[in-house]
């Protein structure tokens, strides 16, 4: 089971920044939407990852004063990224080896869907639960 699975039923929309924009603006957006992290795209590429992690360690470093700063100072890059076609335990070690928990999947250099490690596990979740309930079906049946 890949990660294609788990984006292609998505909205392809992806909610992100650019690396001008002001960090206020980016921590509004993670606010105003309930997310933990955005894809910093240049065009369709992504240049990094800007995350709650890193609104809150230029906070503690520059005070408010941080806020006026553009994204592309003070996101995390280069980004971690994924293809479609790996494998979602994988995906999974990567980000708890590497304590992220976000990744951006691309096909080249575009972006084409971003993940959270919450997504996988609950895909994974998923289908453990369907797969048990096959059993029982198939012992009951049986």
């Amino acid at each position: 089971m890949s990660v294609a699975q788990i984006i292609q039923d998505r909205d392809p929309t992806i909610v992100s920044c650019t690396p001008e924009q002001s960090v206020e603006i980016a921590a509004k957006l993670l606010a105003e939407k309930r997310i933990g992290a955005l894809p910093v795209l240049d065009g369709d590429k992504v240049a990094g990852i800007f995350s709650e992690r890193d609104l809150l360690y230029c906070i503690a470093q520059e005070g408010e004063a941080v806020l006026h700063r553009a994204i592309g100072e003070v996101m995390t890059s280069p980004a971690i990224t994924i293809t479609a076609d790996v494998d979602v335990l994988a995906a999974l070690s990567m980000m708890t080896k590497r304590r992220i928990r976000h990744l951006p999947v691309v096909d080249g250099d575009r972006m084409i869907g971003f993940v959270s490690i919450g997504d996988l596990v609950k895909y994974r979740m998923d289908r453990i639960e369907s797969e048990a309930q096959q059993m029982r079906d198939y012992i009951t049946t049986a």
